[in-house]
This record gives structure tokens, sequence and C-alpha cells, in this order.
């Protein structure tokens, strides 16, 4: 569809704020990716929605992000319409033991919220940079919790533009997967369930997580997080320290000094230099330790 028609099919809506040839570099953790031929930032659940039912009525490819913190994005860039959930859709609101959360809220947000609320269970969550729709879509985890342990319910949009709410139970949590990965739902908001917990105790966790996190991890250079999933009985970044490459660089991209499971950005990589490392490390561990590392960041868009 061309821009000009694209431009008056969105803003006629008045769906949020819309951007045109936009860098997802600029939308992203790793600072990396080719320009998204349309990002619509919605200012509200309605206008997402509307956005969402705008590209299906009209066949308009479309991709929905959250905050970016897990996604490498091709040089080419995103194709079509990309909806980006933020600060837009961040009403969060507590009630008893329970916090309410819209997709966009980041994950440390409502993670201060419960603490703020006295109230124990997700801690773990602190500093654990993205979205709470991103969280729900991958069961996102650290320090032995995972989204799964805290979901009351989720609501999220279907295939058919329909709402529909979820229970924990039927969302198919598994390592970093979900219904929502199963049936490409959208999130809208969610529930948990924590329990009444010592303020102070609460603090004392989430200090001393955030002081693990910046002590191991490269969270000081642009990344995507870890770059590849646990294989069974391994640690990644061990196996690819034993492999003698921490510190590769290929390009601007490179295998972390401070935490070899990381990727980073140090200066000006493109995609292309990203994955070139990942093949290389995926290849020299295959080869000293015969494990398979699969990526856990997401990787998205065209060459």
């Amino acid at each position: 569809m061309e821009r000009n028609k694209l431009q008056n099919l969105f803003i006629d809506k008045n769906v949020g704020t819309i951007l045109f040839d936009e860098p997802m570099k600029n939308h992203t953790s790793f600072k990396i990716g080719g320009p998204a031929d349309v990002m619509i930032i919605p200012k509200s659940e309605e206008g997402l929605i509307s956005a969402v039912k705008l590209c299906r009525e009209n066949d308009i490819e479309m991709y929905i992000m959250g905050n970016g913190s897990n996604l490498l994005v091709r040089d080419g860039g995103m194709r079509g319409v990309v909806i980006k959930i933020n600060e837009g859709l961040n009403i969060i609101k507590v009630e008893g033991n329970t916090i309410y959360s819209q997709a966009g809220s980041l994950i440390t947000a409502v993670s201060r919220t419960a603490m703020a609320k006295s109230l124990t269970g997700f801690e773990f969550a602190n500093g654990i940079p993205g979205s709470i729709g991103g969280a729900v879509t991958m069961n996102a985890g650290a320090y032995g919790g995972e989204m799964k342990d805290v979901i009351k319910s989720v609501r999220v949009l279907d295939g058919n533009n329909n709402i529909v709410e979820y229970t924990n139970e039927e969302m198919n949590f598994r390592y970093r997967g979900s219904k929502v990965v199963d049936e490409n739902l959208i999130v809208l908001s969610i529930e948990i369930e924590l329990k009444p917990g010592d303020h102070e105790e609460i603090q004392a966790v989430m200090k001393d997580l955030t002081e693990k996190r910046t002590s191991k991890q490269p969270l000081e250079l642009p990344s995507a997080g870890s770059t590849f999933k646990r294989p069974t009985g391994y640690y990644a970044g061990k196996l690819i320290d034993d492999a003698g490459l921490r510190g590769l660089r290929y390009g601007g991209a490179q295998v972390s000094e401070k935490h070899c499971g990381f990727v980073v950005n140090i200066d000006n990589a493109t995609c292309k230099e990203v994955l070139q490392l990942i093949l290389v490390v995926q290849k020299t561990v295959r080869d000293k330790f015969g494990v398979e590392l699969d990526t856990e960041i997401k990787i998205i868009g065209e060459d």
C-alpha cells in the first residue's frame, strides 16, 4: 500500500503516533536494525486494537513489539507496519494482593510497585529489561523465578479481534514460550497474584539481585540480553568461555568479555556482523563439545 494511503488510513483513526521509515535501531536495546516502513505507537488500548484491526482488514503485514529488549532486527528493516506497545499502555493498579498491569508497562515498574505495596513474589523480575507483554509472551524469568509463577490471568486480542481472558493454567507457559507464541496472540493486560511480605526484606532482595546483574552482565553495552538459550545440562556462557571465545569480535559485534553468554554491540555493529559472530560461536561450541546453542533472541526483518 502506498505511503499516503497508509498515512490516511491510520491518521484518520487517530490510533497514536505514526512514524515513517523509522530506524528500528532507535527502538531496540541492541541499537541495531534498518527502517520500519511504518511504526505505530498506540496511545491507548483502544488505539492498539484499532490499529491491529486496520492492518488485518487491509491485509497489511504487521509486527507487534514491546520494549525491543529481546530483538535483533536485520539491516534491511521491517516491511509493513510495526506496532510498538509501550507508554500508551502502561497503567498499573493494585488491589489487595493482585497487581493489574497493561502490556506496555516496564517489568521493573511493576516490580517496584509490588515492593512499594510490600508484596512479595515478584522480586526476581526487578531489572529484567522489557515490557510486561513481552515478559508474558516469552515467560521471562531470572534467579529462579518465572512469569508463570505469579500470573493469575492474561487478557489478549486473538486472531479474530476478540478480547479473551486466559487463566495461568490455560497459558501453556514453558521455558521461553507460552500460548501467546503458539497462537500469535497480542497481550493487552495481565493480573499477577502475590503475597504480603516485609518491605525491607523485599527491598533487600531486589537490591541484591540488581547488584548481581550489574556485576555479572554487560549492562553498560547495547545487547538483547542472553543471546543463547540454556542447553540442557550446561550453561551457554561457560561453554563459550571454555571454547576460548571470550572477547571474540566480528566487526562491531563482540562476545562479551564480562559474560560470554552475551553478544554485545561495541561499535555500531550491523545485524549481519552479529549473525556472523553467532554462527562462529555455535559452530565452535558444536565442534568442541557436541552441544547445540539455540538463540534466545528473536531475529526479525529483512536482509
